[in-house]
């Protein structure tokens, strides 16, 4: 069985930043990817940055030039660096892996999930 445990949310005022971190725990992983997901109240969870084992990385428009998504892979861990953060960034974000190692950001790709943490921006 695989745990993902996402850690880093919080409270910030737009325009400032927040790095969420997700660590993975469990059976050897193999070459995977990782990715980004979050679901603001009311609305459907999206991805925003999916990062692939070599590092090629992908994002969602509305996070491009603002976010960063890294990995370290010797600690099964995945990184988002969030700057510039705006109000309509408070969702729950949610970290998941996929056992293909190409980056994706379709939901259906992503085998794992974890349980989320709260990212709110006060304007």
């Amino acid at each position: 069985q695989v745990q993902l445990v996402e850690s880093g949310g919080g409270l910030v005022q737009a325009g400032g930043s927040l790095r969420l971190s997700c660590a993975a725990f469990g059976r050897p992983f193999g070459t995977y990817a990782r990715g980004w997901s979050p679901q603001a109240p009311g609305k459907e969870r999206g991805f925003v940055a999916a990062i692939g084992w070599c590092g090629r990385n992908t994002y969602s428009n509305s996070v491009k030039g603002r976010f960063t998504i890294s990995r370290d892979n010797a600690k099964n861990t995945v990184y988002l660096q969030m700057n510039n953060l705006k109000p309509e960034d408070t969702a729950v974000y949610y970290c998941a892996l996929d056992r293909n190692s190409i980056p994706s950001i379709a939901e259906s790709a992503y085998d794992y999930w974890g349980q989320g943490t709260q990212v709110t921006v006060s304007s």
